[in-house]
């Protein structure tokens, strides 16, 4: 299936075992276990070996909210590249410009993320980009479009609202102004992400 889920982001954090999102952390300490009747009975641990290997390849694509055609391409881009297939996977999608509005802290999930770009609020080295999935180089200076700013998603964002406690060591930010720099580019043991990227290798190489 190529579509993206856009159901209820809580219940994919349940069928994950990791939160998808900051919202989804409260419901998930609330309810450690996934969804559906039988939630509380399933053992994770039980689940066969190519279970796991989807689960851990469905976790990466929910996590960077792509459909299941775009993270097949973003592995054989990754394939191609001198560095670990799997790795080079990760940071393919950290480069995003969606996840890095959202790891910047310009927004509060990554479903909101995807929506400010397509929505046309951001801008790459001064020209608006509304496409998600471009990749963001080294050097370039992503901010929110100044027309943007007076809305109240960015007027919390400015005030550090949406910021994690620590800005990832590849991002120059400066949540004042709306602006963040790709300082360099990202090494995979930089990158929080709750994924088990190996077995996404398996997955794909069967």
């Amino acid at each position: 299936m190529n579509v993206r889920y856009t159901g209820p982001k809580v219940r994919l954090s349940r069928r994950a075992g990791v939160p998808l999102t900051r919202k989804a952390v409260r419901y998930f300490e609330q309810r450690p276990y996934p969804p559906g009747e039988h939630g509380r009975k399933t053992n994770r641990r039980t689940t066969g070996d190519y279970g796991l290997r989807l689960m851990e390849k469905q976790k990466l694509r929910w996590f960077y909210d792509v459909s299941e055609r775009q993270l097949r391409r973003y592995w054989d881009l990754a394939v191609r590249k001198s560095g670990a297939s799997g790795a080079e996977l990760v940071v393919l999608l950290e480069s995003r410009l969606a996840s890095l509005v959202l790891r910047a802290g310009l927004a509060p999930s990554i479903y909101a993320a995807r929506q400010y770009v397509t929505h046309g609020h951001i801008s790459v080295d001064g020209r608006k980009v509304d496409i998600p999935s471009y990749l963001v180089k080294p050097g370039q200076v992503v901010a929110v479009r100044e027309r943007s700013r007076p809305m109240q998603p960015f007027v919390a964002a400015a005030e550090g609202v949406y910021a994690d406690e620590r800005i990832a060591p590849y991002l120059s930010v400066d949540h004042a102004k709306l602006t963040f720099t790709l300082a360099a580019r990202p090494e995979r043991e930089q990158i929080v992400v709750p994924v088990d990227e190996q077995l996404v290798v398996e997955f794909y190489s069967r």
